[in-house]
């Protein structure tokens, strides 16, 4: 059976190599077949039975889909047939009829969501409220299997049924389209989370493997696997015993900790896209950029732009923008901005929204009280930053620093790195208490001895493999820099001969051979975000 590290291990190296073997073996129509099977036969190595889940909430989109579409077009013919003067309650008696539909399809794919991942945590805090209130009562935790992946198929899910509610896409009468959107095995794991107009036409295309996405997909694997071999399991063994121990440690360790998990969190994830939108690039398939270089961000809300990119446009556009629009936050809005000005009066409603998505960020990411901690802890930063925008320009003006400069700009990007690592701790941390608990520690026990007298090399990292690890961030964070400046590395690198491509090719193979942190003494990390 497969491990959770799927997608770093030799048998999805396998997988996809059969995958593109047969792919371009069989004729058109038979080579959408093939990915369907492969993408099932994926889910199926790393869920087992649970691959049913994916399966119903295939077929209930399908049919909620047509379902949609059905009353839009029977609206739409009604319409033509009455007078005017009647069109206005006819179509909003079918407004509330598709918003009856709507609701029904986001209680039975997120009620199901849940269910299955957060019964245990409701449970528990209902127990503990008993506990409080003397209430001798003490209600017994199922055990549910969560089937890995499903956070970001339930969301795929749920944008595809709005779109069509919203008469952005049409619903899709071909099943078989439908099923190869919902579990393209590259991203069913851990995203990117996709939207229909994103994949399913390019899926259904089929078209022959090109040399070119041949070898660029084939790079940014190759890349992917680098941040994830090199960097993040080579960071786990000292980050998996400090957060695990964190009272046997001094604050500095801790706090060293918090910056490594800050990377390791970084190269697991964006390494995990690197091999998913690669293997995607084979199959002439284009999925959206989960990432885009987060820690040159000047702004906790811009870093939130460029890390983990969908996730954020699907509660900005699903969550957000239908609340900031309603009929009540509207009104709120119009009220406040009479009373606080053009500034202040729409952030009132805004709050309201903002603080709705970030609740709900938060409990997408696990079920515990640090992660919506994290969430809140975002929100905060996020609105304060808002708020006090005029107030910043103002002294920023006052005091002649242009805020275009290099040295203003050095000192936002410092700035908003510690303020995410910060977010970070709270969100590896075993609980909200010991998130708090390893924070306070980081300022109560100022200890520098582990730094001065080497001890910090005995806690499961040796020097050689601190020179690794900085050597291995400086590559990303050069790469990153040419990559902020507007070059494509890899098209440039394509547009070059080809035995230069191919030097690169084996450079970075060597590169991963030699450097990565895999064998004795070494404990893999499972992709993080296939746990959400």
């Amino acid at each position: 059976m497969f491990t959770i590290s799927t997608y770093f291990s030799m048998a999805y190296v396998l997988l996809l190599l059969g995958a593109i073997l047969l792919y371009e073996v069989f004729p058109k129509r038979a080579r959408r077949w093939v990915l369907l099977l492969f993408s099932y036969l994926f889910f199926f190595l790393i869920s087992r039975k649970l691959v049913i889940y994916l399966m119903l909430s295939t077929l209930s989109v399908h049919h909620i889909g047509l379902w949609l579409s059905d009353v839009q077009a029977e609206c739409k013919l009604k319409m033509k047939e009455i007078p005017k003067e009647e069109k206005k309650a006819l179509s909003a008696s079918y407004q509330k009829r598709l918003r009856g539909i709507m609701c029904f399809a986001v209680f039975l794919h997120v009620g199901t969501l849940f269910v299955l991942k957060y019964t245990p945590f409701t449970i528990g805090n209902i127990n503990a409220l008993f506990d409080l209130a003397g209430i001798s009562l003490t209600l017994p935790t199922p055990r549910l299997l969560v089937p890995i992946g499903i956070s970001f198929y339930t969301l795929q899910a749920v944008s595809y049924l709005f779109d069509v509610y919203r008469q952005k896409i049409p619903a899709d009468r071909n099943l078989l389209r439908l099923a190869m959107f919902m579990s393209f095995f590259p991203q069913i794991m851990e995203g990117p989370i996709c939207r229909y107009s994103d994949t399913a036409e390019s899926l259904w295309q089929a078209e022959r493997i090109k040399y070119s996405a041949l070898i660029q997909g084939g790079q940014r694997i190759l890349y992917g696997v680098m941040k994830k071999l090199v960097i993040a399991d080579r960071l786990n063994i000292l980050i998996k015993d400090v957060f695990a121990s964190y009272n046997d440690y001094e604050g500095i360790v801790i706090a060293i900790s918090a910056v490594f998990y800050t990377i390791q969190l970084y190269c697991d994830f964006s390494g995990t896209m690197d091999v998913v939108i690669g293997s995607a690039q084979i199959f002439g398939v284009k999925l959206p950029e989960n990432f885009r270089r987060p820690f040159f961000s000047a702004t906790i809300s811009e870093f939130w732009q460029r890390w983990h990119i969908t996730l954020g446009t699907f509660f900005k556009d699903y969550v957000f923008y239908p609340l900031s629009m309603s009929k009540p936050l509207k009104k709120l809005t119009t009220k406040a901005r009479k009373k606080l000005g053009n500034h202040f009066g729409p952030l009132l409603s805004g709050a309201i929204a903002l603080f709705c998505v970030w609740l709900f960020n938060g409990l997408w990411h696990g079920a515990g009280w640090n992660y919506i901690f994290f969430g809140m802890y975002h929100f905060v930063l996020i609105l304060i930053g808002s708020t006090i925008e005029p107030l910043v320009i103002k002294v920023t003006q006052k005091l002649h620093i242009k805020r275009t400069c290099l040295p203003y700009k050095c000192f936002q990007i410092v700035r908003t790195t510690i303020l995410v690592m910060i977010g970070e701790l709270f969100f590896r941390a075993e609980g909200l208490r010991t998130g708090f608990a390893m924070f306070l520690k980081i300022f109560t026990d100022r200890s520098f001895a582990p730094v001065s007298d080497g001890a910090i090399f005995t806690y499961g990292m040796d020097k050689p493999d601190f020179i690794i690890i900085g050597v291995a961030v400086l590559i990303l964070f050069v790469i990153g820099l040419i990559q902020e400046k507007g070059v494509h590395i890899r098209e440039a690198i394509a547009r070059r001969n080809i035995v230069l491509q191919f030097a690169i090719f084996y450079a970075l193979i060597l590169f991963i051979i030699i450097f990565g942190a895999y064998g004795t003494g070494y404990i893999p990390l499972d992709p993080i975000y296939a746990n959400f």
